[in-house]
């Protein structure tokens, strides 16, 4: 299973920081808030997203 959340879900939700870290972005780069990133099941486990 794969999950999408955009840059400004993952920013209501608190884990911005660690979607940057798995997509190996910094605060410099720049992201559009509807901008899509697709994680893994695992990945969103990790975050906290679902059980």
């Amino acid at each position: 299973m794969k999950i999408i959340i955009t840059q400004s879900e993952a920013m209501e939700k608190g884990i911005w920081p660690k979607v940057m870290s798995a997509f190996g972005l910094d605060k410099d780069d720049e992201v559009w808030d509807k901008e899509q990133f697709i994680l893994t099941e695992e990945q969103a486990r990790e975050f906290g997203l679902i059980r």
